[in-house]
């Protein structure tokens, strides 16, 4: 079983800088993730990072992990299925692949996964028309009209992007916009997309390949079938917090509730990232968040030395 100062589970913007911060006070840690970059990889473009007024997701993605790897951590590409805090105080994680190791301290910064609409018809054409990466498949749509669920940062840079080579865009808007000001700005510049508010999605349909979407309007309870080719979900995300253990403190959303330090309800047990309760889910907060994370648990450790 191997054994390690510090456990870091995932491997985004929070988890990378949490590692390069860990090893750089020359704790042994390692990172514990199945993807390198986490949600900026579905990115297609970040301008909002410091020092690269336009990166893409994945570029920035390899260099936080080229940046990490000039360093002694080790990586284990893998699922954490379950974490423990044992009665000495160490963590123990147990791997999909089956593997174990130990920690004297844990840092979580799973991150969060795609939120589903749950309605009849989705999982079905899941691949087949439905989508949860505008920046991953929006090239299989070019010439065709597509949906976009979701009110916030993602699903209109989702329609922004998707408007360049779709000839017709809707943005199906639950309740309201709350994407970045700048974002919607650029939005209004596409006459192509057609923001609907106030629009439910409530089925998706089709026979082999989506043909539509049944919608619902709250205002008027009025429905109305949208011819589209395919639906983009950008509804929002889920934190990956289901491995943890029952002490862990979340909040109704299932996010980790966290001091400014990254301290949890569970001594040694840190977390950082969207996966947190904190307000604002961006790239450089996380990062910055992980290298807070990882300082606390080095003080940590020194105090429990």
């Amino acid at each position: 079983m191997k054994d390690y100062d510090v456990i870091i589970i995932g491997g985004g913007p929070a988890g990378m800088n949490a590692a390069l911060y860990a090893a750089r006070k020359e704790l042994r840690a390692v990172v514990i993730t199945t993807d390198f970059g986490g949600q900026i990889l579905l990115t297609n473009e970040i301008e909002n990072y410091l020092g690269f007024p336009t990166i893409s997701g994945f570029e920035l993605a390899e260099k936080m992990e080229a940046h990490v790897r000039q360093y002694p951590v080790d990586f284990e590409v893998a699922q954490v299925e379950t974490l423990t805090r044992q009665s000495d105080g160490t963590f123990l994680v147990h791997l999909d692949d089956g593997q174990d190791m130990t920690g004297r301290a844990c840092i979580v910064t799973a991150g969060k996964r795609s939120r589903t609409l749950d309605i009849p018809g989705e999982a079905a054409f899941t691949g087949r028309g439905v989508s949860y990466c505008a920046t991953c498949d929006g090239p299989f749509y070019k010439g065709k009209t597509v949906a976009v669920v979701g009110g916030g940062d993602s699903a209109v840079q989702a329609a922004i992007e998707l408007s360049v080579i779709c000839p017709k865009v809707y943005l199906l808007v639950r309740s309201r916009i709350r994407a970045q000001e700048i974002l919607v700005a650029r939005m209004k510049e596409h006459d192509n997309i057609e923001v609907l508010t106030g629009c439910v999605p409530e089925r998706i349909e089709g026979e082999k390949r989506v043909e539509s979407v049944a919608v619902r309007y709250t205002a008027t309870g009025e429905t109305a079938s949208l011819a589209v080719d395919g639906c983009f979900v950008e509804a929002g995300g889920l934190p990956n917090s289901g491995f943890l253990p029952p002490e862990v403190e979340k909040n109704r959303a299932g996010e980790i509730v966290t001091d400014k330090e990254g301290h949890t309800s569970v001594p040694g047990l840190f977390a950082a990232g969207d996966v947190t309760d904190g307000p604002y889910k961006q790239v450089i907060i996380a990062a910055g968040e992980g290298a807070a994370a990882a300082l606390a648990a080095h003080e940590y450790l020194l105090m429990n030395a």
